[in-house]
């Protein structure tokens, strides 16, 4: 379920985006907003805090917040997101499709790259996202089943992140990433329309949830003409 400031964040993203509040105006101030949408202060600036996180607003000191741009951020190395929240963000049409969706304990390769202990019950599972007909993403991720039981594909084609804060109600909290541009697989080739490539764009994550427990590791593996890493940054 959204919260108040999620949805506030959505709302006035939304209406950045249609122009409403176009790149260089300045936003109501804080008295103005809570008045007009009948909200209080808290649940103004943890809206806030998201819209700067993308990129489209910047407040200066003593004299209000003022809107950056209108346009949204693809994706982001430094937010954790799931591909559902990124696929909304963007108002894209992705499609879902899960390919696997199996049971195994890791073999020590697979132990060595993602954490995870050999002892350990991992639900493996394959995605494809299907963008204008056409497969440029294909996810590879692995989940500690311990941890996140319940999975079922039907889950997997939705938001596994939903499930896990609002179902299992555990909380996510960090993660490591990296970024690498390596030669396709013959997975890559089979689940992926690579056309002419034979690169593709992988960005691995390691993610924790609040105590620090591993409970993922994911590869998603993006055919490279489609792939656009953007970040806003300030200077501190």
């Amino acid at each position: 379920m959204v919260g108040k400031f999620q949805s506030l964040y959505l709302q006035l993203r939304d209406d950045i985006q249609r122009g409403e509040y176009p790149a260089g105006s300045k936003l109501p101030s804080e008295s103005e907003f809570c008045a007009q949408l009948k909200i209080s202060r808290g649940t103004l600036r943890k809206a806030l805090e998201l819209l700067a996180e993308d990129g489209l607003i910047h407040s200066v000191h003593g004299k209000g917040v003022y809107v950056l741009a209108a346009n949204p951020i693809a994706f982001s190395f430094g937010s954790l997101v799931s591909f559902a929240e990124v696929n909304h963000s963007n108002q894209l049409n992705f499609v879902t499709e899960v390919t696997a969706f199996t049971e195994l304990q890791p073999d020590v390769a697979l132990s060595q790259l993602s954490g995870f202990n050999q002892a350990q019950i991992l639900q493996k599972i394959q995605r494809v996202r299907k963008l204008d007909n056409e497969r440029i993403i294909f996810d590879l991720n692995y989940f500690a089943s311990g941890l996140i039981s319940g999975l079922t594909p039907a889950i997997a084609s939705n938001s596994i992140y939903n499930y896990i804060e609002e179902q299992l109600h555990l909380k996510i909290g960090f993660a490591r990433r990296t970024i690498q541009v390596e030669m396709a697989s013959a997975l890559d080739k089979q689940n992926l329309d690579l056309q002419a490539f034979d690169l593709v764009v992988v960005v691995r994550n390691w993610v924790h949830l609040n105590d620090g427990q591993l409970f993922e590791y994911t590869e998603s593996r993006h055919r490279p003409d489609r792939f656009v890493f953007t970040e806003f940054v300030r200077r501190r």
